[in-house]
């Protein structure tokens, strides 16, 4: 199978030197092992001999979990121990481990059951861990471009012109409905539709049922189709639990599930005191759309590009690429999203050094002026009056963004540009 170069290479490289334990999460099939086991290839090149144990295997599985201790002698550092989850009785023990050696690297660790997982890691590695959240490919991987954080300014998108492929409507909506699973591009003989089947058939039975004692697979198979149709929509819970038929405690729990098993993501409405209207509710996106687009039964890309659900796919794809390019470089992502109660929206912002740079997502190919019209809304942060005269508080406005179908990379006026969806 062809190996796919992966943009968080890097990035695990580096942690990897500055802490004993490495730890890589990120949902199902999104190539977590295959990634560490290539660099343990290079590793070995070096002179390093990474040894490797899944705890897939159930006789492995039980020594760990019953005798940590004599695993640790069994599987010495440097080692890769995969699916770290099904074992966090081994966690104390590797901790142990590291106070005693304290080397860099030692310890490599997947694990794809977040909920569980993070909450152990936390109490027993804190401060000996750096995490690293693997989601699917990104554009720049599929197509073996270059990766970093994306940037709104002028600057940082013309240097992109260079380093980017343009692409039509129909090559985007070929990626959206193919989805970010990286064994689609490795063996293009794969079936999308039973790949998929498969990938569900799995989670619901291996991290639902196991996990989060959730009674009804069926049931909570109907509140993934239901959240996919409610991509790039703002959360109501009231209105999840009515149409899966469950109480809104129950869907706020199973939403809390689809967030830590990275299926979904999250994003924060932006507000401070400047901004007086803004509602609370979150934002969710489906993190790979291909997911999301077999959940609803859209049987091939043309169909979608049509359908109703379009722009909504189109809102969630340049999301998670976005959101994809801060994970992979090793941040966290700086993003939120605006809603008042006069329902002015803007569909993305990113906040970082004290400015709040605008987004808004459009499959249209020439969205014009009326794009950012609701831009205006975020003046009152540049204003000391809005703080109470507390300068510190303000914030700037940086380059707007209307990510759109456009053929080129133009500007709308002298603070806000077209970008094509390509470029991002």
């Amino acid at each position: 199978m062809t190996y796919i170069r992966r943009a968080a290479e890097d990035t695990i490289k580096k942690i990897s030197e500055m802490f004993p334990v490495l730890l890589v999460t990120g949902p199902r099939q999104v190539g977590k092992t295959t990634l560490l086991l290539r660099l343990a290839e290079v590793q070995q090149s070096e002179g390093i001999e990474r040894k490797y144990v899944t705890l897939d295997d159930p006789d492995v599985r039980y020594l760990a979990k019953r005798d940590p201790a004599l695993f640790l002698q069994r599987y010495t550092p440097p080692v890769l121990i995969d699916e770290i989850q099904y074992a966090t009785e081994l966690l104390p023990y590797i901790k142990m481990s590291v106070d005693r050696f304290g080397k860099r690297g030692d310890f490599w660790i997947t694990g794809s059951q977040v909920f569980r997982l993070m909450q152990n890691v936390s109490e027993s590695l804190a401060g000996r861990v750096g995490i690293v959240n693997l989601l699917g490919l990104s554009d720049a991987e599929i197509y073996q471009e270059p990766s970093s954080p994306f940037q709104t300014d002028s600057t940082y998108l013309m240097s992109r012109l260079s380093e980017r492929t343009p692409k039509g409507l129909n090559d985007i909506y070929a990626r959206i409905f193919k989805g970010s699973m990286p064994e689609l591009y490795a063996n293009e003989k794969i079936d999308w539709e039973t790949y998929y089947r498969s990938y569900v058939d799995t989670y619901l039975q291996r991290d639902i049922r196991d996990l989060a004692q959730v009674a009804d697979e069926m049931q909570f198979y109907n509140f993934m189709t239901i959240v996919a149709a409610h991509t790039s929509k703002p959360v109501v819970y009231e209105e999840l639990a009515a149409a899966a038929g469950i109480s809104a405690p129950t869907a706020k729990k199973w939403l809390s599930l689809l967030v830590s098993s990275h299926i979904i993501a999250l994003v924060q409405p932006y507000h401070n005191n400047a901004l007086k209207r803004v509602v609370k509710m979150p934002l969710l996106h489906f993190l790979d759309t291909g997911l999301a687009a077999y959940l609803l039964k859209w049987g091939n890309p043309e169909a979608l590009e049509r359908g109703a659900m379009s722009g909504t796919f189109f809102e969630s794809y340049v999301f998670s690429e976005i959101y994809k390019s801060y994970l992979n470089a090793g941040k966290e992502p700086p993003v939120y999203y605006y809603r008042d109660k006069d329902q002015k929206e803007i569909d993305l912002l990113i906040y970082q050094n004290g400015t709040l740079s605008p987004i808004e997502i459009k499959k249209a190919a020439s969205p014009g002026r009326t794009a950012i019209r609701n831009f205006h809304v975020l003046e009152p942060v540049t204003r000391e009056s809005s703080f109470e005269g507390i300068s510190s508080l303000k914030t700037e406005i940086g380059t707007g963004n209307v990510i759109c179908m456009a053929n080129d990379l133009l500007p709308v006026d002298e603070k806000n540009w077209h970008v094509p969806v390509w470029l991002i």
